[in-house]
């Protein structure tokens, strides 16, 4: 599988113990855990882009952002090396911000050939992963310590399957999910999955009555994941999860 390895010691200095003593190292002080149920957390996202460095901590200082979990399935960019994840990792630090990798659990690539349909990453089946699921509780549990953001690579959210493939699952466990936009705004996911209906044509459904508002919006997650989904062929040409 194409997805580069980390070398010696990477993952072990990204993510320690976990996110929330990677948290504390930064220095950040904690926050409250969520007193009720899931529904009163709130996960944030932000596609690095090809900000310049100063301009994305300068995003999440604008959000009060704590910690950043990195969930590219590998945590570098060509493009934009300034995200390669030591750099990233020692900016972040020097900010404040946590920084934990999370990419073999949440990452888009996967190296498991079972996760591939004709050799297009299929989202259902990585999703059905106890890798992904482990994940998903890792971003449950850090987030009711500290305001945590998903950070992937692209600006636009429905273009990353942190928005397609994570978040549809954390929307399913009954969290609230904001979206950090490159000029510094906040969506909300209703408005992100009102978006997403409009691109995939579904926002008027042909059989009114036949399917009901959530299945419909269940479609429009798959159409999209087909159309963002990593395939052998793309190899260096995006930076998808």
């Amino acid at each position: 599988m194409p997805v580069p390895k980390l070398q010696t010691g990477e993952r072990e200095v990204s993510v320690l113990q976990g996110l929330p003593d990677e948290a504390a190292q930064a220095g950040q002080p904690l926050v409250k855990p969520s007193p009720g149920t899931p529904s009163d957390t709130v996960i944030y996202t932000i596609g690095h882009s090809n900000h310049p460095l100063e301009k994305f901590i300068g995003l999440l200082k604008q959000h009060g952002i704590m910690a950043i979990a990195d969930v590219r399935s590998s945590p570098y960019s060509g493009r934009n090396p300034q995200f390669n994840m030591k750099p990233l990792a020692a900016a972040l630090r020097k900010a404040g911000i946590a920084y934990v990798f999370l990419g073999e659990e949440l990452g888009a690539r996967p190296t498991d050939p079972a996760c591939y349909v004709n050799g297009r990453v299929d989202f259902d089946r990585l999703a059905a992963r106890q890798e992904f699921q482990r994940g998903l509780d890792r971003v449950l549990k850090g987030s009711e310590k500290y305001r945590l953001a998903l950070m992937c690579a692209e600006k636009e959210p429905l273009d990353c399957h942190r928005t397609i493939l994570v978040c549809r699952h954390l929307r399913a466990r009954g969290v609230r999910i904001q979206h950090i936009l490159a000029d510094g705004s906040l969506e909300d996911h209703q408005q992100t999955e009102a978006r997403l209906l409009r691109a995939t044509g579904l926002d008027m459904p042909l059989f009114e009555g036949k399917r009901t508002a959530a299945e419909t919006l269940e479609e429009a997650y798959s159409k999209r994941a087909m159309e963002i989904a990593y395939t052998f062929q793309e190899e260096g040409t995006h930076e998808h999860g």
